[in-house]
């Protein structure tokens, strides 16, 4: 049987993301486990954070080891005090594909860890459940966990989060860049060593290939989205979709796009209206960091440039839209950044960080262009931004290349092979330690 442990929260993020994860996920026939592997466990424990684009992944991996004959539970920690349509809708779509969905506190989700053949925590603050439902049981679970990890913000290097990191065994990260940050700062800062770490690499859902390649679904889906912004057919549409936050660097985004206009005017400069659209936005939530935003698009004049859209169920409306994807996350970058890839399917070149996972996905000149993260930044992407504007060609035969270079790599039948040779060698450690 294979158990999920979810944490889920209240506020309206959590919300809309769980809701993304029910709406990606789904039934997939791709290699895995075999079939006979898997029924010879009893129980998977997966744990997920429901707080990023980490429960896509939490899902689809459930529904492929469904898909094998693995029982599957879901255990939710915080799960709302109120009634939610999205947290109601994520788990009876659970239900209906046959995977369990119980509380992560109380007796049956320490009965259900300690019967587990594997037990999956997934993302860094996973590891405050440990102590805190299984206690004393915890060293007897360790030895059976797959810590699935991906993050890379400082402040989940904590000792409450991850001290019995050491003991588990194994790791799963998305990204080299990400795993060799782990193994250092873990070392330097609490002292502590790795356990076995596998680099899985992600791919992208069949259900969003199919649309990716589907020329009269695109075009539809261009023509809706484009009309209803405002924009026409031959304007230049660059998008950011994450959701709105400084980590995800769309102000520093808006700073360049502002900047790119200038240029344009300053070499007059011939060519189609350029305008900037940020999936992800949430005016309800009232952070002060939209407001800057917002404020900013005022200030320089540019509202008819710059469209906010709210977060959304499903991104393929607006990769089917717009002409380039930007992945501005700032700092050290995102772990892997599922939506790079995703844009990629759609023919799309990146302008992305030179920062974490983007570097292993993006072939710099060749699927798009890197920039420095931070305000160093800003003038390069201003730059690389009117490059994609002004070179029609160069914009379509890096798109084309990034779509090959997901066929060759980042599809989901790649993710689950790799994946499911990390579960075997899990699986067989935790028997021998057994």
């Amino acid at each position: 049987m294979l158990a999920l442990l979810s944490t889920t929260q209240t506020t309206r993020r959590r919300e809309w993301v769980m809701a993304l994860a029910s709406v990606r996920a789904g039934p997939r026939k791709v290699p895995g486990p075999s079939s006979a592997e898997m029924r010879a466990r009893k129980r998977v424990l997966t744990r997920k954070h429901l707080s990023t684009g980490g429960p896509l992944l939490l899902m689809e991996l459930a529904f492929l080891l469904r898909g094998v004959g693995a029982q599957v539970v879901w255990i939710t920690n915080q799960k709302p005090t109120e009634p939610y349509d999205v947290v109601y809708n994520l788990e009876h779509k659970m239900l209906d594909r046959g995977v369990q969905v119980i509380s992560a506190k109380g007796q049956k989700a320490i009965d259900t860890s300690l019967k587990a053949d594997l037990v999956i925590l997934n993302t860094a603050v996973a590891g405050k459940w440990l102590d805190a439902v299984l206690k004393d049981n915890v060293a007897r679970v360790l030895p059976k966990v797959l810590w699935w990890i991906h993050e890379m913000r400082g402040h989940y290097f904590k000792a409450e989060y991850v001290k019995h990191l050491p003991f588990v065994a194994g790791a799963m990260i998305d990204s080299h860049t990400t795993a060799e940050y782990w193994k250092n700062r873990t070392r330097e800062c609490l002292g502590i060593k790795m356990p076995e770490t596998y680099v899985v690499h992600l791919g992208n859902s069949q259900e969003l290939m199919e649309v990716a390649e589907n020329s009269v679904a695109k075009r539809v889906l261009r023509e809706h989205v484009r009309e209803f912004l405002g924009v026409r057919n031959e304007d230049l549409l660059f998008a950011i979709i994450n959701s709105v936050s400084r980590g995800k660097g769309q102000d520093l985004f808006l700073r360049s796009f502002h900047e790119s206009l200038q240029l344009i005017q300053e070499k007059k400069l011939q060519m189609p209206s350029m305008h900037a659209i940020m999936v992800g936005s949430d005016m309800n939530a009232q952070t002060k960091f939209e407001t800057e935003l917002r404020n900013f698009v005022e200030e320089k004049k540019i509202q008819d440039r710059v469209h906010f859209v709210n977060k959304t169920l499903n991104v393929a409306p607006y990769l089917a839209s717009i002409d380039v994807l930007v992945q501005n996350s700032q700092a050290r970058g995102e772990c892997f950044g599922r939506i790079t890839i995703e844009a990629m399917a759609f023919q799309l070149p990146v302008l992305g960080t030179a920062a974490g996972g983007t570097m292993e996905i993006v072939v710099n000149g060749t699927t798009g262009w890197l920039h420095p993260a931070g305000k160093e930044g800003v003038t390069p992407l201003a730059e690389n931004i009117v490059k994609m504007a002004t070179h029609v060609e160069r914009r379509l035969t890096m798109g084309k290349k990034g779509y090959e270079r997901v066929k060759e790599r980042f599809l989901e039948h790649h993710m689950s092979h790799r994946i499911a040779l990390v579960l075997k060698e899990v699986l067989r450690k935790s028997n021998s330690n057994s």
